[in-house]
């Protein structure tokens, strides 16, 4: 835990306009309170996802923290939004799916609010995607939704929840 929190720290401090109000200190306790959060956070950084704090929550005092990464972490791609979209493939199914890597994880996939705020502190996903949080009304109809950022906007796109492409993979968030 030690070394995670050594490399999460350079990260925040390296990267301070991500997070202007924050205090390493204040996170870092938070951080060797929760082992488990731990837990989860290394396995964000093990796929590839160099997490950082987006933010706290004032209401909480809880940080939010997930995947900066330039691209969709690469150890998060090849996947379909869920469960129930990966059985439904007749050919071809990946192993498994975003939701289900995210639950194994500890962490949720961003939602779109989450996925804009984190466009705004650093412009990511310009030759991949990324799964987001998808609605029940959309996902009842066998959709799903993505993000990325083409043309220096963000773009929110919906495709079948069982496509899976090499460029699509997902991020997620942690609150601690």
């Amino acid at each position: 835990m030690n070394e995670l929190i050594e490399v999460l720290k350079e990260r925040f401090e390296k990267n301070s306009h991500r997070h202007p109000e924050v205090i390493w200190s204040d996170v870092q306790k938070r951080l060797e309170a929760d082992l488990e959060k731990g837990r989860s956070l290394q396995e964000m950084e093990k796929t590839g996802g160099e997490p950082d704090v987006l933010g706290a929550a004032s209401e909480t005092g809880e940080y939010l923290f997930c995947d900066f990464s330039a691209e969709s972490p690469k150890g998060r791609r090849s996947v379909c939004y869920d469960r129930e979209a990966r059985e439904s493939r007749k050919k071809f199914a990946p192993e498994t799916s975003a939701v289900e890597i995210a639950e194994n994880m500890g962490i949720v996939l961003l939602t779109e609010e989450q996925y804009r705020k984190l466009q705004g502190a650093e412009k990511v996903d310009q030759k991949t995607s990324s799964w987001i949080l998808t609605p029940g009304s959309i996902r009842e109809r066998g959709g799903a939704l993505f993000c990325d950022r083409r043309y220096d906007q963000v773009f929110v796109y919906h495709n079948g929840a069982e496509s899976y492409y090499s460029t699509r993979g997902f991020r997620g968030c942690l609150s601690v």
